[in-house]
């Protein structure tokens, strides 16, 4: 292989790790229409009206769950949409709200008006389903990569909902800033000449992956395997996100890369005053475990689970272990937002097998009796 061209696999390649959700510069040739999704599970049951955002864009959001039960309000990761919770919301809906939503340009929803697909107005989109589903709280937001990323962008924007209305949040494969540095070190430099911008090299990624899709190359798998999951993602797992992110508009591509390689929100994380999970996979490259340490650590009441086995998509990849963590840590905010006592934050701990001995948890409101204090 030629050096130059070394050189452009790499590039992509790093591109693949710099998107914080996406699947790769290289993706499956895929032809499915917009509303085809591989099959790795329903979308939730009911459609609610569309909430209208700050600056008018509509917001796409699906619900399952008693609606009077307290809410779950989950934002997904770049280049995706709210089908990858679905491991989640089946599991969880028996006790809780789940509300699902489709970012900006993203999924279902409409294209951001005035082009602005920047974190903050995502935070700003998540603060209005907020309003629409959940006025008075208390709710709990769940944010993968970007959308968790959006959450921050939310502290920074509007602190007074944290606490209120926010009991807590979980960070799934989420970093706070210097995301180049984090994915992928200096081999992200191929991205852009020494003096260029970084919207030049998200532009120059989206020209590979459309021509990429429009070749018959079918290594979009085995690309996706290198840079987004652990070693034992499902197949089905792997084609459903590498077909999302191939169907992803090059606005998403250019302008929504460049803001995330760009962002550095470390100066909201002291707004963040609910208890904070952060949750990473083992073999995260995206959002490596030493970027998730690092954000649990400068969290007021941030703690870490690391998920043996995952990558940087661990709610499909380990949905089981991704659904104990959510259910026990909602149930503890709840509960001691209601009872009004601050929770030990638990500063990391590994996900268990399924089926361990572990107890799990109890109903919103209430305490077992052999529960210590600390939970």
């Amino acid at each position: 292989m030629t050096r130059r061209r070394t050189a452009v696999v790499t590039a992509g390649i790093a591109a693949g790790a710099v998107a914080a959700g996406a699947v790769g510069a290289v993706v499956r040739r895929r032809r499915l229409e917009h509303h085809e999704h591989a099959p790795i599970g329903q979308l939730p049951p009911e459609l609610l009206p569309s909430v209208r955002s700050f600056d008018g864009t509509e917001i796409v959001v699906r619900a399952a769950g008693d609606p009077a039960a307290p809410v779950l309000l989950f934002a997904h990761g770049f280049s995706l949409d709210l089908s990858t919770w679905s491991e989640q919301w089946p599991a969880l809906s028996a006790r809780f709200r789940c509300v699902l939503m489709d970012h900006r340009s993203h999924g279902a929803s409409a294209a951001a008006a005035d082009g602005d697909l920047t974190l903050r107005a995502m935070g700003r989109d998540i603060a209005a389903v907020l309003d629409a589903v959940a006025p008075d709280g208390p709710a709990v937001l769940v944010g993968h990569s970007m959308g968790a990323m959006s959450i921050l962008a939310l502290a920074e924007l509007r602190p007074e909902l944290f606490g209120p209305r926010i009991a807590g949040v979980v960070l799934i494969g989420a970093a706070s800033g210097q995301l180049i540095r984090g994915a992928m070190g200096s081999v992200t430099e191929l991205l852009r000449p020494r003096l260029g911008s970084l919207r030049a090299a998200a532009g120059r990624v989206d020209r590979l992956r459309r021509a990429v899709l429009a070749s018959p190359a079918d290594v979009g798998g085995v690309v996706a395997r290198v840079t987004q999951f652990g070693p034992d993602a499902p197949r089905n797992v792997v084609d459903h996100v590498v077909a999302l992110a191939g169907r992803a508009s090059s606005q998403v591509w250019t302008d929504g890369l460049a803001d995330l390689m760009e962002m550095d929100l470390r100066h909201a994380l002291p707004r963040v005053t609910v208890p904070a999970l952060v949750i990473v996979g083992e073999h995260d490259r995206v959002t490596p475990p030493a970027a998730a340490v690092e954000l649990a650590g400068a969290l007021p009441r941030g703690e870490l689970t690391i998920v043996p086995g995952a990558g940087h998509i661990a709610m499909l990849e380990r949905p089981e272990e991704l659904n104990r963590a959510i259910d026990r840590f909602a149930d503890r905010c709840l509960r001691d937002r209601e009872q009004g006592t601050k929770p030990k934050a638990r500063r990391r701990t590994r996900a268990g097998p399924p089926g361990g001995d572990e107890p799990g948890p109890a109903p919103p409101g209430r305490r077992r009796a052999n529960e210590r204090d600390s939970s």
